[in-house]
């Protein structure tokens, strides 16, 4: 639900053009629609259109947002199959069993591009991002391990944990507040910014539900060390008989590393891997809201998770927090599966990479920013100011870049490296070279001016720009 305040007293009110009225301007709208409560009565469909349109032309620009990972473009044939599917209840597969069918082919497609022992045998299901889909499987982990542990759980000594690194997105710390889970984070330390695989296998005891690697970390647009993380947690076992599942959230680099790193082993191929996320609407090419979560085998998510309703005439099993929702975005999915192919998805994000570690070179050439990744990994990169550079922060350089349309995130790291601030580009699909050209003349433009100030402008670091996963 929206946490929007009410109506701020004082508050100006819409403002009324009479040419939004009927064709007569003269005997056009009078009176302005209210805001915070429903109007009396209708107005026509064009006149309403319009107020929105007109409202919405303030919002950014999102094929400049190089803050977001998530899907801003795509080819108006997915549009038009989109448009035709938005009506489509997802839930209700029994009146929809060919977009049901859709939905198991896109399952069956990612268990056998994230190499599942048996593709036949993995099981997944779509959600609504890859927020959901974390929250799915760690309550996955959390009833595995309450199984395992009937004995003595619940009590006052068997309070579950889930390790992690202090990079995880946030819905991880959702995930652990909403379920009674201890979070466990490694922190950050020097140079590494993300999870130390001895380190996290140090945390885990009895209770630990899981460890959870990030296959490209949203701070910086590294991969963690998934196969270090799981021989860590191999020789955890082999020392304690401690045996501590691994889920992988690949929210964006799961779509990205099968095409562009296929020799990284990071998927189902490792033992411990229970169960893999990602985010169809981020580097999966559809636009928001879709994401899947995949686990290598029926033991690894217990059948009590699973409810079966009788809904509409159809025995209808299910695991999600959501119920109803279009099967637009699941269409999307299948759509773009089918049109790109293996050898499509590898030119598409090839092309990101190709961008994003071009960029950051130009980037890095001006002398004025040091650069933390260079978008060799996910398409992203990460860089601050160079140590010399006193004149200016980031986020000034974030707050003058926005001047010219580009939004571009700056942030401060989390504990232990709160000291960095940093700026972070984001290349997606249709982020071209050009797009990329014109930012780094924008950047350079700026310069002289930044350059020139006596000291960084900013004076409230946390307010100066939004940083959303």
């Amino acid at each position: 639900m929206p946490l929007h305040p009410g109506q701020p007293a004082g508050e100006r009110p819409m403002s009324v053009n009479p040419v939004l009225g009927p064709a007569n301007p003269v005997g056009g709208m009078t009176e302005a629609p209210p805001r915070h409560r429903l109007p009396d009565g209708p107005m026509a469909p064009p006149t309403a259109y319009q107020l929105v349109h007109d409202e919405l032309m303030l919002d950014g620009n999102a094929r400049l947002n190089l803050a977001t990972f998530v899907t801003t473009w795509m080819e108006p044939e997915a549009g038009r199959l989109m448009a035709e599917c938005r009506d489509k209840n997802m839930i209700d597969k029994d009146e929809y069993p060919r977009t049901a069918e859709l939905e198991r082919r896109c399952v069956a497609m990612l268990a056998d591009l994230w190499n599942a022992p048996d593709p036949a045998a993995a099981v997944g299901c779509s959600t609504t991002g890859s927020s959901e889909a974390c929250m799915l499987a760690g309550l996955a982990l959390k009833r595995r391990w309450a199984l395992r542990n009937a004995g003595r759980y619940p009590s006052r000594e068997a309070r579950p944990n889930l390790v992690m690194g202090v990079n995880v997105q946030v819905c991880w710390d959702k995930f652990c507040t909403f379920w009674e889970v201890e979070p466990r984070q490694v922190p950050m330390e020097g140079d590494r910014f993300h999870i130390d695989p001895a380190a996290a296998a140090e945390l885990c005891d009895e209770n630990t539900i899981g460890v959870v690697g990030v296959l490209g970390s949203t701070f910086d647009g590294s991969y963690e060390p998934v196969a270090e993380l799981c021989a860590a947690l191999d020789d955890l076992q082999e020392r304690t008989g401690l045996d501590v599942p691994v889920h992988v959230d690949g929210a964006s680099g799961a779509m990205i590393a099968p095409f562009l790193d296929e020799e990284l082993v990071w998927d189902f191929r490792l033992d411990r891997v229970a169960s893999v996320n990602t985010s169809g609407h981020k580097y999966g090419l559809v636009y928001p809201g879709v994401g899947w979560v995949l686990w290598r085998d029926a033991a690894a998510l217990p059948e009590e998770l699973v409810f079966r309703v009788n809904y509409l005439g159809g025995d209808l099993p299910t695991f999600a927090l959501n119920f109803s929702r279009p099967g637009a975005q699941v269409v999307a999915q299948y759509y773009s599966f089918l049109r790109l192919g293996r050898d499509g998805y590898r030119a598409v994000q090839q092309t990101a990479r190709d961008v994003a570690t071009g960029l950051s070179a130009r980037i890095e050439a001006l002398g004025d920013f040091r650069l933390l990744t260079r978008g060799d990994e996910l398409p992203v990169f990460a860089f601050t100011t160079a140590p010399d550079t006193t004149a200016f922060d980031v986020f000034d350089v974030a707050r003058r870049l926005r001047e010219n349309g580009w939004l571009v995130p700056a942030y401060t790291f989390p504990a232990n490296r709160q000291d960095l601030a940093v700026l972070r580009v984001v290349c997606r699909n249709g982020f071209s070279e050009d797009l990329a050209d014109l930012f780094a003349e924008d950047l350079t433009r700026l310069l002289p001016e930044l350059r020139s100030q006596p000291h960084p402008l900013t004076r409230d670091r946390n307010a100066a720009t939004g940083f959303h996963h």
